[in-house]
């Protein structure tokens, strides 16, 4: 018994020093060509939208994560300075009650939308995308000092949401946790409890995508797939523009953008690894 006890001892503190504290890469990772993409207390590497004019207020550093900030005046995602093709992309995130979040990526167009000066005519937040894309009506330098705007990112999205307590959640699959956000279902449900933190992996090389949640792959897909095609075009009718722009999607170097759609969320251990074509 004493020489378990001793041997326990022993390795304890081995077996403790093959997990890295959070937002570090161990040698292992480092060696195998893992990027850490945040440290924990800066936002080095990102594009800080509170440097920007006029200053942001989506984001801040809170607990070793990045915090989408609730509520904010100019609702933005916070974007990657560096841009990737194919990766391996791991992080760690958790949301508040009744939140909605994603993690964004082959991004194609940032687009700026005035809340307090909308499109004449326009009937469906798709609309207004669509029409701020071709007639650039919105300037973001320009914003009164008590008007609120928006920076809608043209992407996919890897969905996060709290499933029970957000109205998406109830529209369908389509909008669950784990989904590619409107296209892709995921196969199942994988995210833990509202509140707790969930790991998750996104695996791109070229149209190929899988969306990982816990352990469990949700969504496997093809890019070029019928399905996509169908369900873009269905919920950009009313912007053909964005449709398009989507579905040519001109194969390049990309950002990767965590979302801020107005409520609280904390992501942390964000992690890539660049794969060959």
């Amino acid at each position: 018994m004493r020489l378990a006890i001793a041997l326990l001892l022993a390795l304890g503190p081995l077996c403790c020093a093959q997990e890295a504290p959070p937002n570090t890469l161990t040698p292992a990772e480092r060696a195998a060509g893992w990027l850490l993409l945040f440290d924990g207390k800066s936002f080095a590497g990102w594009n800080d939208p509170a440097l920007r004019t006029p200053p942001g207020d989506s984001w801040s550093i809170e607990d070793g994560c990045l915090k989408a900030v609730a509520n904010p005046r100019i609702r933005e995602d916070l974007m990657t300075a560096a841009t990737f093709r194919d990766f391996e992309l791991v992080f760690d995130w958790r949301i508040a009650p009744g939140a909605n979040t994603g993690l964004k990526y082959l991004i194609q167009r940032l687009v700026f939308l005035d809340h307090d000066k909308p499109a004449p005519g326009i009937h469906s937040f798709e609309e207004s995308v669509g029409y701020e894309m071709e007639h650039h009506l919105a300037d973001r330098a320009l914003l009164g000092a008590n008007s609120h705007g928006e920076e809608y990112v043209v992407s996919f999205e890897y969905q996060l949401l709290d499933d029970d307590g957000h109205s998406d959640g109830r529209r369908g699959p389509l909008y669950r946790t784990g989904s590619l956000y409107s296209m892709i279902p995921p196969t199942e449900a994988a995210a833990r409890p509202v509140g707790d933190v969930n790991h998750s992996r996104l695996v791109l090389r070229g149209n190929r995508i899988e969306h990982w949640l816990n352990g469990v792959k949700v969504v496997d897909a093809s890019l070029d797939s019928p399905v996509v095609a169908e369900n873009i075009a269905k919920r950009w009718k009313a912007a053909p523009n964005v449709a398009d722009l989507l579905t040519r999607r001109p194969r390049r170097d990309c950002p990767i953008g965590l979302q801020n759609h107005g409520d609280a969320a904390w992501f942390r251990n964000l992690k890539l690894r660049k794969l060959e074509p």
